[in-house]
């Protein structure tokens, strides 16, 4: 006990020396284009843990060192600027520029600065212009319109202000599977395209499932090591496994197949693609099983009711003869296919919409809140929606991700044969079997250790931390065989950096750091049973453990060399000192059994990213 009131009085002693020798800084970080402000951009002494963040106007203050320094900025889809500050200088402003999509008349979403893309522009009309018909009229250029939601990274919070983080948790994977489609394609992908959880949960982990003696269907495992990025700050790792049932186990299917034959899914990659991944699907298929298909494209139909998974046969047929064609009448489609399930909608099934689209609706109730309205009503009845995501050019991830979350279901992206096999065969059951609901995960840092956490990824799961205990709060989902991993990137107490509080100190109270002083944190999550609405509680502790990353297991390394690589495509201000060879060398050393070649094929896609980053 000594030993560790000793650490503590030395960490304040530090802490109160530092902020005696810092001065603060204030000022903006604007757009050059129009001086509108940058929100949430990173504002950093380089090579240093003194950072802040934009306000939404695009304001910030920072206490810094003394002294001549470099402050740096960072905010996704912008130049990244270092200013040098004077020894006595007490504001700067900083005028970034936007990296925005080239116009051309391909599907590539190259970011690139707006002067390029003037030239770009500049020699692209001429070529526009001789295509012009006898009528003087120019073809239509197929400009690129892909759409991602805009994602403000998480960044460094101090414990003594918020000592826990709530999230729900995310089993998709789509990101990764896009991302894979970029890089093997020749190009980088957008920052806003980078979930960097949903990269590190598309690898299998081989985390211990409940056993038959476990009465709760999830299992959390939790370790820490150095952080590979950052060597003065820690990585935790919190590991999530959902339990193991047998196909012969699961109960009946009732599911509906909703596939976009507008003129959009015209292409290989679409309506053909859709074609054989629902195949696959068909082929495990059990008697009890049973398969609708829904159509839409300027309006919605029926073409196959509600038939026995033992006459694959006739549904094979009935998805071999569809064609595209016309606008899209996406909620139309919805709407109707959650009626062909409800009619045969049993409380004992896997009641389940499955939707393939490139979520370019343009036709009925298309809104994201009417869509989301459905979806959500329909939830409630206990018929879930899933979302396969096709196609390149016109693809509206951040609609389908939506859909996908407001219907507790899965979200995938299809880029080849390969990913629809692992879809619907590798992971017949975590795809569509739902093992717990509204799962949630609330952390408790404690300061005696910590000083500042950031979660990687997960940014547009964060949850208020009062949502943890209200059953009424919607959550992820875990399927059959899912595994769920979170990393939290750590600052230890006594780094020579003092904290960055959002918040002024507390006139009436004032913290005291009580319990188990060798615990790092204590992980609580909260589960229902598929068929209840009441929550289940579980709690984890993670002790102290200061191993290099070396020594840590291959799964931990895996998952920390997927996120420093995510990091690096999304150009992250919290890469650190991260490198493809780096990552490369990471990755290389944690592939351990790779039976589907994952881990392999992640290699080649550093070193595709190596060499296009360069160009």
């Amino acid at each position: 006990m000594q030993k560790y009131l000793s650490l503590l009085l030395f960490s304040c002693l530090i802490a109160f020396h530092a902020t005696g020798q810092q001065r603060l800084i204030t000022g903006t970080v604007q757009n050059n284009a129009d001086n509108t402000g940058i929100s949430n951009a990173v504002v950093r002494v380089k090579g240093t843990d003194f950072l802040t963040a934009t306000d939404t106007k695009g304001n910030f203050s920072l206490k810094v060192p003394t002294g001549a320094l470099i402050l740096e900025a960072v905010a996704t889809n912008f130049k990244q600027l270092e200013i040098p500050l004077g020894a006595t200088q007490t504001t700067v402003h900083f005028k970034l520029h936007r990296l925005q999509a080239i116009v051309k008349q391909t599907d590539k979403n190259r970011y690139i600065s707006r002067k390029e893309a003037e030239v770009a522009y500049d020699m692209a009309a001429p070529m526009m212009a001789s295509k012009m018909s006898t009528h003087g009229y120019a073809a239509a250029p197929r400009f690129n319109t892909e759409d991602y939601s805009p994602i403000n990274e998480n960044i460094f919070h101090a414990v003594t202000d918020q000592p826990l983080s709530t999230f729900s948790i995310d089993v998709d994977r789509a990101a990764y599977s896009n991302v894979r489609r970029f890089l093997n394609n020749g190009e980088m992908p957008p920052a806003d395209a980078v979930r960097v959880e949903e990269m590190i949960n598309y690898f299998d982990y081989h985390y211990a499932a409940p056993t038959g003696k476990d009465k709760d269907p999830v299992t959390i495992r939790t370790d820490m090591a150095i952080c590979p990025w950052n060597t003065d700050h820690q990585l935790v790792r919190i590991a999530l496994k959902g339990k193991q049932v047998d196909t012969k186990d699961l109960p009946p299917s009732n599911l509906v197949f909703l596939i976009d034959v507008s003129g959009s899914m015209e292409e290989d990659n679409k309506l053909p693609l859709v074609k054989k991944a629902f195949n696959v699907l068909v082929d495990q298929l059990r008697p009890q099983d049973r398969v609708a298909i829904v159509v839409y494209a300027g309006a919605a139909g029926v073409v196959l009711p509600s038939t026995a998974g033992s006459e694959k046969g006739k549904i094979m047929a009935a998805l071999e003869a569809l064609q595209a064609g016309g606008s899209t009448a996406g909620g139309e489609g919805i709407q109707l296919a959650y009626k062909i399930a409800s009619e045969h909608l049993t409380k004992k099934s896997n009641n389940r919409v499955i939707l393939a689209t490139d979520g370019d609706f343009n036709v009925g109730p298309s809104s994201d809140g009417a869509l989301q309205r459905i979806i959500e009503q329909e939830r409630q009845k206990g018929i879930y929606l899933s979302v396969l995501g096709f196609g390149m050019g016109n693809y509206k991830d951040n609609k389908l991700e939506l859909l996908a979350d407001k219907g507790n279901g899965n979200y995938a992206y299809i880029d080849n044969f390969e990913e629809a096999r692992r879809t619907f065969v590798t992971e017949f059951g975590g795809t569509l079997f739902t093992i717990a609901k509204d799962v949630k995960l609330q952390i408790e840092f404690n300061p005696a250790f910590v000083q500042s956490y950031r979660l990687v990824g997960y940014e547009n799961r964060l949850l208020p931390n009062e949502d943890f205990n209200n059953d009424k709060k919607d959550a992820g989902d875990m399927g059959v065989g899912h595994t769920v991993t979170a990393l939290y990137e750590i600052i230890p107490t006594g780094s020579k950096v003092k904290a960055t509080s959002w918040v002024d100190p507390l006139k009436y109270q004032q913290g005291k750091i009580a319990g188990n002083h060798t615990e790092i944190l204590t992980v609580k999550l909260r589960y229902k049973q598929p068929d209840e609405d009441k929550s289940q509680l579980l709690q984890k502790v993670l002790p102290y453990n200061n191993q290099r990353v070396e020594e840590a297991p291959e799964d931990f390394r895996m998952a920390a060399a997927v996120a420093a690589f995510g990091q690096l495509l999304r150009n992250s201000a919290f890469k650190g000192t991260a490198t493809y060879a780096q990552i490369l060398r990471w990755a290389g050393t944690a592939r351990g059994q790779d039976p589907e070649g994952y881990r392999a094929e992640f290699i080649q896609l550093v070193k595709k990213a190596s060499l296009l980053d360069k160009q």
